[in-house]
């Protein structure tokens, strides 16, 4: 249902692991790797505007308040986004939730072991689902330079789900890359970005996503994964 299988023949598979030997970050694209006409399907849901909500990471603490926020100095907040809320409607009738689920299915954990040659595992997660969800960017938002390298996690996956995505929009992923050689990726459409966080080079940021375009918010999924 949500995967392309022409982008997971064994062919297809051969060369993304190359990209991921060859990079340094560790880290692979793959273009068009899930169904177009599903993730269509999602992002109408996601343009809704209820279901949102603001947040705030500063490199002291996750998930800060407004108070804590502002006794925060400019140079420690280093998120400011929208999450989706997972709707209390029911799976059978929410697409959007549907592909969060899959993302922690026993599918597509058994792909990505096989990209990067590793067993992944929710055994020993205490709430997958907390680990992949919607986020929205606009052109107040920001997420800046920071790692993803927790113990344990070997793999993050960024899904873009921006149609029609121009260069001037801004908004690219950009990982700090090795000697200053940053590595900057559009958000289109479709583009899954996979990475090793602890590899060298993995630090990102995204860039600042210019006011007054033609997309209101720039929409990603992100998924980390785990090890036993």
């Amino acid at each position: 249902m949500w995967l392309n299988k022409e982008q997971i023949t064994d062919t297809a598979l051969r060369a993304y692991r190359q990209q991921l030997s060859l990079n340094l970050p560790r880290y692979m694209v793959i273009d068009h790797l899930f169904d177009n006409n599903q993730l269509e399907q999602v992002l109408k849901q996601l343009q809704q505007e209820n279901g949102w909500q603001t947040q705030k990471h500063t490199y002291d603490k996750l998930y800060v308040n407004d108070k804590k926020w502002q006794n925060t100095p400019e140079p420690e907040r280093f998120v400011k986004r929208d999450v989706w809320l997972r709707s209390s409607t029911t799976t059978q009738n929410n697409l959007a939730q549907q592909f969060l689920d899959y993302l922690r299915g026993e599918e597509f954990l058994k792909l990505l072991s096989r990209l990067f040659k590793v067993q992944l595992t929710d055994k020993n997660v205490a709430d997958p689902a907390i680990n992949t969800n919607y986020f929205r960017l606009g052109s107040s938002d920001f997420v800046h330079q920071h790692a993803d390298d927790s113990p344990g996690r070997e793999v993050c996956m960024l899904l873009y789900l921006n149609k029609d995505w121009q260069a001037d929009q801004g908004g690219d992923l950009v990982f700090q890359g090795q000697d200053n050689n940053t590595i900057a990726i559009a958000p289109l459409f479709n583009r899954c970005v996979l990475f090793d966080p602890a590899s060298p080079g993995a630090e990102h940021w995204v860039n600042a996503v210019k006011a007054g375009t033609t997309s209101r918010y720039r929409y990603n999924v992100t998924s980390w994964y785990w090890s036993e």
